[in-house]
């Protein structure tokens, strides 16, 4: 945690942490100056002295590596040229070197360690009138090259854990991106659902409820059918809302809290209901019946179920008629009634015909609703046998 701390500190003060190699070399200098054959002396003030003038650019190294890295660099050869006994090692210029890799291109990095390298062997053996490929000689060319390697792969390393990072960041970007938009999916779709299922339920039964009260005194026996009617949808409407909810359960759940989801083969039952309601349906099947996907079950029996309360709540209809035509690929179904424009009961909120294609869209079909040209509203609906596949 300390040592945390204490990076976090150092790069807040950028001046401070760059002076720190400076300290170091300076340290060496004196215990270098001070060590000899005989023994431990005291320091050589002027080895000491032209070490740290060497270093004082590299207080501002990580803002101008560049030039910090040049200005090092003809100081330290300077001093070799002037003060060959006095010059150490061109430390300072190995410190510049390796910042410069760490903080620049690589080209320009090993322009300069090369050029550096060669300066400093060509300097150091001329001062000491040794030949260029000894072994003293040739080992300031090597300390260049490997302060320049060293830093060209800390710099390696640093830009490819940024791109790891920026990646994983990405990628957990996207991982929520993706959760937002299916839980965003998840919503519309139940809300669909539960759309479906009350606007249905409760407009046939509040259709079955103006029968019974309006033939209460004159017809009990009708008014007694109209309540049977009404028990049979709420308790239907019950039933679909809690399998509606259910999808909302756990998967450890009990099993009996799910109830199968409506298909075609529930389309009796749904058409008893409307019926019930005083709207007059006929069904009509065309082409080879045949098993579907689940999902486009659902979908076609949703969209008549939409198609028809559209029907009973906002048409003045007496009758609808309902067409379900097997393809070779595709389920067309088709709802008409011969009522008036579907405003004449009062305005809606426009979310059934939404649902319809939103629905149909979801497995690969499509749905056109308007009013036709001998009257009354018609719905079709062309639908896949086979869902479409959904992109990720």
């Amino acid at each position: 945690m300390q040592v945390t701390e204490m990076r976090r500190w150092l790069a807040r003060h950028a001046r401070i942490s760059d002076a720190l190699p400076s300290v170091v070399l300076i340290v060496i200098a004196v215990a270098a100056t001070a060590a000899g054959d005989s023994g431990w002396h005291a320091p050589r003030a002027a080895g000491v002295a032209w070490t740290a003038l060497t270093c004082v650019p590299l207080v501002f190294r990580s803002r101008w590596p560049l030039p910090v890295a040049v200005l090092t660099l003809a100081v330290d050869l300077a001093v070799m040229a002037l003060a060959p006994d006095h010059a150490l090692t061109p430390a300072a210029s190995l410190v510049a070197l390796y910042t410069l890799a760490t903080r620049s291109d690589r080209r320009t990095a090993w322009t300069v360690g090369v050029i550096a390298a060669a300066a400093i062997t060509g300097v150091y053996a001329a001062a000491h009138q040794e030949p260029l490929l000894v072994g003293t000689s040739l080992l300031r060319f090597d300390f260049a090259i490997a302060a320049t390697a060293l830093g060209d792969a800390v710099r390696s390393r640093r830009r490819h854990l940024a791109l790891a990072e920026a990646r994983a960041e990405n990628a957990e970007r996207t991982r929520e991106e993706e959760a937002r938009r299916r839980v965003s999916e998840e919503r519309v779709r139940i809300a669909r659902e539960l759309h479906d299922v009350v606007a249905h339920h409760i407009t046939l039964v509040n259709a079955q409820a103006g029968v019974a009260h309006h033939l209460m005194r004159t017809d009990p026996d009708r008014a007694y059918e109209a309540l049977a009617h009404i028990k049979d949808n709420s308790r239907a409407a019950l039933d679909e809302l809690r399998t509606t909810v259910g999808l909302l359960r756990q998967p450890d759940d009990a099993p009996d809290s799910r109830a199968p989801v409506p298909s075609l083969a529930d389309l009796d039952s749904l058409i008893g209901g409307v019926r019930g309601g005083g709207l007059s349906v006929t069904v009509t099947c065309t082409g080879v019946r045949r098993s579907l996907a689940p999902s486009v079950e659902l979908t076609a029996y949703r969209i008549i179920q939409e198609a028809l309360t559209n029907t009973h709540k906002h048409a003045a209809a007496a009758h609808a008629e309902v067409t379900l035509d097997y393809g070779a690929t595709t389920l067309r179904v088709t709802v008409t009634d011969d009522g008036a424009p579907h405003a004449a009961r009062g305005p809606g909120t426009g979310h059934g015909l939404i649902g319809m294609r939103e629905r149909a869209t979801a497995v690969g079909g499509t749905v056109t609703a308007g009013a036709r040209r001998e009257g009354g509203f018609q719905v079709v609906a062309e639908l896949p046998q086979s869902p479409a596949p959904t992109s990720v």
